[in-house]
């Protein structure tokens, strides 16, 4: 998972070693470094002092240190931004995380013994950390808000939007919430299918109208059922249309206004990459998306498209799919992708 973007960060922590001249197999004080000059040696040995040679170095070895300064590390983070464009980041995205990392670098002071990889692993955490901050918790704001809580998945076509309801509503389901499902799709042949499928497999109510009727109305009955039967969830599909369909984006909107939910959750494939970030800035603008789930993630080589995604529409990623079971949907941890990436 994430073999690329993993490459890509290693290549710049190698980079900066370099620059460093202090390198992590190195870095063992009982070993005496080929350039170092006996004059050096003794003139940071006391005047009289009688001590060896070795003990000398050693501790000639611990003082010594290393300052970046910007030219020591400029090619490496231009490089390393390329190396992030390469890997579905968005440019905005790769020129904040390589500025924040130049400038927790630049000046800083580097000793002999430390863990040169280590300083930039932390450098990378700390900025792809905050681009995923958000004070947004869904199984908080699931429990405190007031019921039924009307969720609606918007998306494009084929993403695996309608398996990833299924797998939301299996969650809920097993956190003891009473949930029904509505089929907003009445236009693509097949979906009303497919729902009804899964809600059979769930054993979970499924509202829906013929097809060709109108989705806000078949979301908005959902709803009205959900209310006269105390049901705390109602989870609405929603035709997959592409980003720059104006119609049918005007229909979502339409949905918002009538059903008036709670959320809306954009969903996509983590290997769709760039795409998947335009289609998030683009289904942000039109209709003010509060989180997302990215489908795919276990498949997912490069690993940009959630850096950029969550960046794109400043909101967070809540879940990412990991398969293809009911099971195999996974709370979004921002400390596990760090991890994966940076090691």
């Amino acid at each position: 998972m994430f073999k690329k973007l993993k490459d890509g960060v290693n290549s710049l922590k190698n980079k900066v070693e370099e620059k460093t001249g202090i390198k992590k197999e190195e870095n063992r004080p009982e070993e005496i470094p080929e350039k170092l000059d006996q004059e050096e040696i003794k003139e940071k040995t006391e005047k009289g002092k009688k001590t060896s040679l070795t003990t000398k170095a050693k501790k000639f070895i611990k003082e010594r240190k290393v300052i970046l300064d910007e030219k020591d590390i400029e090619d490496a983070i231009s490089d390393f931004k390329f190396d992030l464009i390469e890997n579905d980041v968005a440019f905005d995205v790769a020129e904040k995380i390589g500025e924040d990392v130049k400038e927790d670098l630049v000046g800083r002071e580097i000793k002999w013994r430390e863990d040169v990889g280590e300083i930039v692993n932390e450098s990378l955490r700390n900025s792809i950390l905050s681009i995923f901050e958000s004070p947004f918790q869904f199984k908080t704001y699931i429990e405190e808000k007031e019921k039924p809580i009307v969720i609606i998945f918007v998306g494009t076509n084929g993403v695996g939007k309608t398996t990833t309801i299924a797998k939301m509503a299996k969650w809920l389901r097993d956190t003891d919430y009473k949930t029904v499902l509505a089929n907003g799709d009445t236009f693509r042949a097949g979906a009303m299918e497919q729902i009804t499928k899964h809600g059979e497999k769930l054993n979970l109510k499924v509202i829906k109208h013929q097809e060709g009727s109108d989705p806000a109305a078949v979301i908005y009955d959902a709803v009205e059922f959900a209310k006269a039967n105390e049901y705390d969830i109602v989870l609405g599909d929603t035709a997959g249309r592409m980003h720059t369909d104006v119609n049918l984006m005007d229909q979502i909107k339409k949905i918002k206004r009538v059903v008036d939910p709670d959320l809306v959750l954009f969903v996509d494939e983590a290997v769709a990459g760039s795409d998947a970030v335009e289609r998030s800035r683009e289904f942000n603008e039109a209709i003010d998306i509060d989180a997302s789930i990215l489908t795919k993630i276990d498949a997912d080589v490069s690993g940009g498209a959630a850096i950029s995604v969550s960046y794109a529409t400043n909101n967070p990623i809540i879940f990412v799919g990991t398969g293809q079971n009911y099971d195999d949907l996974k709370k979004f941890d921002p400390e596990w992708f760090v991890d994966e990436i940076v090691g």
